[in-house]
C-alpha cells in the first residue's frame, strides 16, 4: 500500500520548483547577470578555442537555478548542452568526449597565449595553470570512459 507521504500534493510541487531560487531580488538579479555572462562566453568558447565552454554552461545553469528556473529548464532541456547538464547534475561526472576535447582545445590555447607572450615568469604561470587545469578537468568522473584498472 501505497504512503500518502510518497505522493505529495500540488503545493509541495511547486513549492519544490522554487526552492533553490533566492529569496532576495537583488541576489536573483545578481545571479542572473552571473549566469548570463557565463552563457554568453559558454557560447563563444564552444566556437572559440579560447574559453571553456562545459565549466561555463554548468556554472551559468547552477546561477540561473538559483535566480529563474525557467532558464534552467530550459538549459536542461537544450538538446546539446542538457544532456552534460544532466550527467553533472545527476552524477557530478562529465561525459569522457566532452572532457577530452575540452583539455585539448584549452591546451592548444594556453600553448598558443605561452608563445606569445614574453616575460619568462608568464610564460611558467600560464603553464603552471594550464597543466592544473588539465589536471583538475581530467580527474572530473567519467561514468562513459575507459575503465581504469
Amino acid at each position: 500500500m501505497d504512503n500518502p507521504q510518497d505522493h505529495p500534493g500540488p503545493q509541495a510541487a511547486v513549492a519544490d520548483a522554487h526552492e533553490h531560487e533566492h529569496g532576495s531580488p537583488v541576489v536573483r538579479g545578481i545571479f542572473i547577470v552571473c549566469g548570463a555572462a557565463a552563457f554568453v562566453l559558454a557560447v563563444a568558447g564552444a566556437f572559440l578555442p579560447l574559453l571553456p565552454a562545459t565549466p561555463l554552461f554548468i556554472l551559468a545553469a547552477a546561477c540561473f537555478a538559483r535566480a529563474h528556473r525557467p532558464f534552467h529548464e530550459w538549459m536542461l532541456g537544450h538538446r546539446w548542452i542538457g544532456p552534460m547538464l544532466h550527467e553533472w547534475h545527476r552524477h557530478r561526472s562529465l561525459p569522457y568526449r566532452t572532457k577530452i576535447v575540452a583539455i585539448v582545445t584549452m591546451l592548444a590555447s594556453f600553448g598558443f597565449s605561452i608563445v606569445v607572450v614574453q616575460p619568462v615568469w608568464a610564460r611558467a604561470a600560464l603553464a603552471v595553470f594550464a597543466l592544473a587545469l588539465a589536471v583538475w578537468l581530467y580527474r572530473i568522473p567519467s561514468r562513459d570512459g575507459p575503465s581504469r584498472r
